[in-house]
Order: structure tokens, then sequence, then C-alpha cells
């Protein structure tokens, strides 16, 4: 069977690209042409059944969202999991990822995969690190054996991180880094790595990964181990080391006709933030670039969704395509569902003002804020909240403390909208 990928560049036009096309505002000649050559991704499993609604990464298409979910070793619930994920759907994810490392993993990402409808991810080595008493006695094959078993349960994406080998481990040795490794991911294999004196099976059997993804048309999430996890570290030479190395394997996916994307930093300055993004994509030819925020200050703990919008929309400017969202918890706590919704809206919000300046949905996005300012010059309420980000938060805000006046209850009677517009018609 051919994958989405080898389907686009024989001008094979699946019935869900029309899907994509009106979704998006883009010709669906177009839409193949990006996929093809590689700008573009759709993951999706080929288990997937009728009920999935595909979702486009890349360029031209608009800036989308990711909501992290699952359990910890402190934390097992998964029916509040399943809510976390049915949460950030309805609040306008695009995806959803299952970081579960606690209780059965396998009950909980069925069970998380059948209660969305939106493409949904994974990191299998989380699952091979809980396969044996000590991370470090993980067996070679258990680092595969886990894909497919997550592969056959209809997996979309997979955050691997196969751009940690040698050659990038003794580049981190050399650095002077503050916090090392804060990718779960990455340190599960360089640990593994240096207790048993091999290299990453992911890097080192990269071409065999690529087989077992292309089985399932699972799109490969590249994962970044060496993101910097704090100001300090941000824009260092292990953190391009690994770049140059995504970059190589991103052309081995293409080639095998397997859909990628890159991931990126973690904290970074906002006078750097452009750097980084323009060099991944550059060194990855253009594939579509994943960030987990960037967070632009170590100090916003309780807030971190705050620092993390303000990073993706800048981002997403310079060309960043997909947003993990972050949570109120991030470095504190599991979010709960509360901040979960939080964090979807806080990227919602980012990812519009990128598309608001983004080729391809500039016009589209405009019309918009448009629609929205002719409501405020009318004061037209309902309109107003519809068009909101948060319709219920809009509603409840304006309700709490309603004013006795066709305005809000800042200005009442001395609005400035309303106040102008009686004088010109009163002139």
């Amino acid at each position: 069977m051919e994958t989405i990928m080898e389907m686009a560049r024989r001008d094979i036009k699946p019935e869900w690209v029309k899907e994509i096309s009106d979704y998006e505002g883009i010709d669906s000649e177009m839409i193949l042409k990006l996929i093809a050559k590689g700008e573009i991704i759709v993951p999706r499993n080929i288990l997937r059944d009728e009920d999935f609604t595909p979702r486009a990464i890349g360029r031209l298409m608009k800036t989308k969202i990711n909501a992290n979910v699952g359990t910890s070793d402190d934390y097992v619930n998964i029916e509040e999991e399943v809510e976390k994920a049915v949460t950030a759907e309805k609040y306008g994810a695009d995806a959803v990822m299952d970081l579960s490392t606690g209780g059965d993993l396998d009950e909980i990402r069925r069970k998380l995969i059948k209660s969305v409808s939106i493409p949904f991810g994974t990191v299998p080595i989380y699952q091979v690190a809980r396969s044996c008493d000590k991370v470090v006695e993980m067996d070679e094959d258990d680092f595969f054996k886990v894909i497919e078993k997550q592969a056959k349960d209809g997996v979309d994406f997979m955050t691997i991180h196969a751009g940690v080998n040698w050659n990038t481990v003794e580049r981190l040795k050399k650095s002077k880094r503050l916090l090392g490794v804060v990718s779960r991911g990455g340190a599960i294999t360089i640990g593994w790595m240096l207790h048993n004196r091999r290299e990453n099976p992911y890097y080192e059997n990269f071409d065999y990964l690529i087989e077992l993804l292309k089985e399932f048309d699972i799109t490969i999430s590249l994962g970044d181990a060496f993101r910097p996890g704090c100001i300090e570290d941000a824009s260092d030479r292990v953190k391009f080391t690994e770049f140059i190395i995504l970059g190589e394997l991103v052309e081995k996916c293409r080639l095998a006709g397997v859909q990628a994307m890159v991931e990126g930093p973690g904290h970074v300055p906002i006078d750097e933030i452009e750097t980084s993004v323009k060099a991944m994509k550059y060194v990855t030819k253009n594939a579509p670039l994943y960030l987990l925020g960037p967070l632009v200050t170590d100090i916003s703990a309780g807030y971190d969704h705050i620092s993390s919008a303000i990073g993706s929309a800048i981002a997403g400017m310079h060309g960043a395509d997909f947003i993990c969202y972050v949570t109120p918890s991030e470095h504190l706590a599991l979010p709960t569902v509360d901040d979960v919704r939080e964090g979807v809206i806080a990227s919602k919000i980012a990812a519009h003002a990128v598309d608001l300046v983004k080729e391809g949905q500039r016009e589209r996005a405009r019309r918009v804020d448009y629609e929205m300012s002719l409501a405020r010059k009318n004061l037209d309420w309902e309109k107003q909240f519809r068009l909101s980000i948060d319709p219920e938060k809009a509603r409840e805000v304006w309700t709490r403390r309603k004013s006795s006046s066709s305005a809000c209850s800042m200005c009442g009677e001395l609005c400035a909208i309303r106040l102008v517009k009686d004088a010109f018609e009163g002139e």
C-alpha cells in the first residue's frame, strides 16, 4: 500500500484532501504538490477509521496546535486524561499526544485514541523504558517492538529521538550546559547508550525504523533531544549539531516516502528565535517545524503558557508550523483539565497571530479580525462571543458585570465607539 507522500507524488487525490483544501482555503493541487515535497505532512495511520479529522501541517497551512496529555508515576487517572484530551480538541487543538509514564500504558493509549478524532501521537521510548526494571537494561529489540505495538493501535505520529548519536553525545560532554538534557526521551536514550556503550538503535537502524513506520504510514516527528531547557543554554553548538543530523534524517525519510517533521528548541530569548527557526528550516529543506514554545524566559512558573505563547508567535512569524502547547503547570506539576484548556487557548491566540501575517492564511485570518471589529463597532455582543477564540470565557466575563447600557461595563454610557457614532449621526 502506498503512503500519503507516495500517492501525492503520483497525483493521486484521496477524498480527505478536499476536506483539507476547504479547511485551509488552499487549492488541493498545491497541497498535493507540497506533500510530495515533504513541506506539508498529514499525520494519519492507515488504520484510522472514517471518523478521523485530517489536519495538514506545514507551508501555507494554518498554524496548528498540539496538546500533551498523559499520566505520571505520581498520578494515574485514566478518566481525567480522557477528559483532558476531549477538552483539548473542544477548545481547538489540532492534535493530541499521549506522554503517559504511569499505569497500564496500553490501556491508557487505546482509550485516549478513541476519545478524539484529530491526529494522535506518542513518544514510544517512554513505554520502552517501562518494559524493564532499569531503563539502562532495555533490550534493543524493545525499541522497535513498542513502535509496532503502538502503530497497530492507530497512532498517527511518533516522536523518535534519532538525532542522538555518539557525535551529539560527545558534543554534549564538551559543552558547558547549565541544565544538560531536559528532554525525557533524549535522557533515556543517552543513559542507555552510555551504560551499554552502544549506538542509539533508532539512529543506527534508521532504515529499519523507516520501513516499520512506512508499513502503517506513520509520520515521524524527529525529536529534539538536545533542546535548551533554559535561556542560558539557548543557541549553543550542541543544539545546532543535532539540527544538522535531523536534516540528514529528513532526507532519508523523504526518499523512502515517509512523512517527517522536526522538533525544535524549548527555551530561547526572543532575539535568538528567528535564528533557530530559520536554521532548522534551512538544514531540513523546509520540513514542517514542531516547537515546544519556545519559552522566552525561565521565571514565568505558573504562567509558562504566556511565555510560550510569546515565543510561539515569534517563531511562527519566522516559519514554525506546529506549536506544542504549554500549560500553567509546566515545570511544576501534572496539568489539570483547566490547565489544558488554558494552554490550548494561549497557543490558539499565538497561532492566529501568526496566521495574520502568514503566506497562504493572511487574508482569511484578517477577515475574521475584520468581522470582530465590525461586531465591536455595532456593539453586537453575540457576534463578538461567536468570533472569540474562547466564546464561553468571553460571555462569562461580559455577563458577570453586565452594563445597563448597550456597551460593556468598562465604559458604559461613556463608550467611545457609541459616543462618536452618536455624534456623527446627530451632526
